[in-house]
């Protein structure tokens, strides 16, 4: 069954992000609560407290949260909280190395470190390969959180 899925990154990362999030098999793409850059520079401006009503305005109806790894996503702040305030609210959650996939000007990254709260939570991380097996990894983090 298809999980509404709020997906977790760095938007430095977005053009690599908008390769998975588009998939049919993953209904919803919460991220962050904005959809495009405008709004999140526009977030930016107003301060933390607006990101943080943005990020859990995101997480609404959601049961799976996915965070996308590349280098630096573990010591992000609203990665985070984005986490947190999934755990918080019952999300299952599982991670991603996106690192690997290129971006606008066709350049790959460097893989990043798993954010502590996954492994720690009972939770799993993957490098991307496929829609299907990230369905299937989101099915998995859902029924882990009893979702």
């Amino acid at each position: 069954m298809a999980k509404r899925v709020f997906f977790s990154f760095h938007y430095k990362y977005v053009w690599k992000v908008n390769q998975i999030r588009s998939m049919t098999n993953i209904i919803g793409t919460a991220a962050a609560g904005f959809q495009d850059a405008s709004l999140w520079e526009e977030a930016k401006k107003k301060g933390d407290k607006e990101i943080k009503a943005l990020i859990d305005k995101g997480l609404n109806n959601t049961s799976v949260t996915v965070v996308c790894v590349t280098y630096g996503t573990a010591n992000r702040k609203y990665i985070n909280y984005e986490i947190d305030q999934s755990i918080a609210r019952g999300n299952g959650l599982v991670a991603i190395q996106i690192h690997h996939l290129k971006d606008q000007n066709r350049d790959t990254g460097s893989p990043g470190a798993i954010p502590s709260q996954i492994e720690v939570n009972g939770f799993k991380a993957y490098k991307f390969t496929n829609k299907e097996s990230l369905a299937k990894w989101v099915e998995a983090a859902a029924k882990i959180a009893g979702k």
